[in-house]
């Protein structure tokens, strides 16, 4: 399957809140591939269905290794705190200390219709949250302090 190209902001469709996959079609089954061809690459962690311009709620992952996906996720349980740099392929080229929960569980499903939980901390908790957020219209800019958020968005705005 092809690797698809990753939509940027401002492209709208980062601001639209996924629709559930109520269906488990064929095209839905060709989503799942192509977000896990994508993310399997070297400095990617996560990738929602919307970065690539579809609004479907599905997310990929490749953490330490481990490729996967996850259908419908729910974010069900955050705990701690982490402040670490977080970018994104939608916001490329900027990184920004983020205060996220330092765990995250999240519930969801498969191709098969069986139940998925993905759950960690550090680097899988943050991407979680990450791609939660996008699939609910969310990017990591939108998380940073406010003075933070002023200076991201003027360099945003001078790259472009």
């Amino acid at each position: 399957m092809p690797i698809r190209e990753i939509r940027v902001i401002p492209d709208p469709v980062l601001r639209t809140v996924c629709d559930p996959i109520s269906t488990i079609t064929p095209a839905v089954r060709h989503l799942v591939q192509d977000l896990v061809d994508t993310v399997d690459d070297p400095g990617r962690a996560g990738l929602s269905a919307n970065q690539i311009g579809i609004s479907l709620r599905a997310f990929s992952y490749n953490i330490e290794g481990k490729v996967g996906y996850v259908l419908n996720p729910v974010l069900e349980e955050t705990s701690g705190e982490q402040d670490g740099e977080e970018g994104c392929l939608s916001v490329p080229g900027l990184w920004y200390p983020t205060r996220r929960a330092d765990y995250a569980r999240v519930r969801g499903i498969d191709l098969d219709g069986h139940t998925v939980v993905l759950e960690g901390r550090g680097i899988m908790g943050r991407m979680l949250q990450h791609e939660c957020d996008h699939l609910d219209g969310h990017v990591y800019l939108d998380r940073l302090e406010k003075d933070v958020r002023r200076k991201a968005m003027r360099e945003l705005r001078g790259a472009r």
